[in-house]
């Protein structure tokens, strides 16, 4: 049974129809990306899954149960974690607060800090940074901090919106490393992402959202390799 299974999903704002019949699975401890242009339904997807704009018409079940109908924070304790697109930090908290917050549906609280070093071992300059205020981290070090708070409640599905975005180069291959990583380790991810040739390289499975529909699946480096794809997204037009 698929860990995640999304099935002719509708979603939108108002008179807006952001998503339009879209279908897909991810395996526990599989990495999927999704790549379209702006504007294709990619984040509302992600806000979907996560409860935080509710589906008009389709089902979306993680574990075998039905989302529906649940809050975010529910969806956050059955093992579903989102990191936005910007990050999304709390500026005037420090790191250690930012971390901690990451774990606030968990009944266990005594293994928090044990998850907290776990996961800062991801991003050995966040342990150094612990007293710090997030607002005065740069743009790279905000995007671990939002990585790894997400990953202190310990989510069986992770979901990434835009992690690169406006990050530099050596940064970017640092949060791309630390993702596959994630899922080596077991944990699903749908990764999000413009970067679509870096996306691509690191997911096993692939679809393309335009205007809320899904136009076309495959392995990732299928994706990587059709020519609409490479025209429209890899820049080789």
């Amino acid at each position: 049974m698929p860990l995640l299974c999304v099935t002719d999903l509708e979603a939108g704002y108002g008179p807006i129809r952001a998503l339009d019949g879209v279908s897909l699975d991810v395996e526990p401890g599989e990495l999927v990306s999704i790549i379209g242009a702006n504007g294709a339904g990619k984040s509302t997807l992600l806000m979907a899954i996560s409860g935080i704009v509710p589906a008009r018409r389709g089902t979306i079940e993680f574990a075998g149960r039905p989302l529906a109908g649940l809050a975010p924070h529910e969806i956050v304790r059955l093992g579903v974690s989102q990191v936005p697109e910007g990050r999304r930090i709390f500026p005037r908290l420090t790191v250690r607060e930012n971390l901690e917050l990451g774990g606030f549906t968990r009944d266990d609280r005594g293994q928090l800090s044990r998850d907290l070093e776990e996961a800062c071992g991801l991003f050995p300059l966040l342990a150094e940074r612990m007293g710090q205020l997030g607002g005065t981290l740069s743009g790279g070090e905000q995007q671990m901090l939002a990585i790894a708070r997400a990953l202190v409640g310990r989510p069986r599905l992770l979901l990434l919106d835009e992690p690169s975005l406006g990050l530099a180069p050596l940064i970017v291959a640092k949060v791309f490393e630390v993702i596959a990583a994630l899922a080596a380790r077991g944990i699903a991810v749908i990764l999000v992402e413009q970067n679509a040739r870096a996306a691509l390289k690191i997911a096993s499975r692939g679809w393309v959202l335009e205007t809320g529909r899904v136009t076309l699946t495959g392995s990732g480096a299928e994706l990587a390799a059709d020519r609409r794809v490479r025209d429209a997204y890899l820049g080789e037009g």
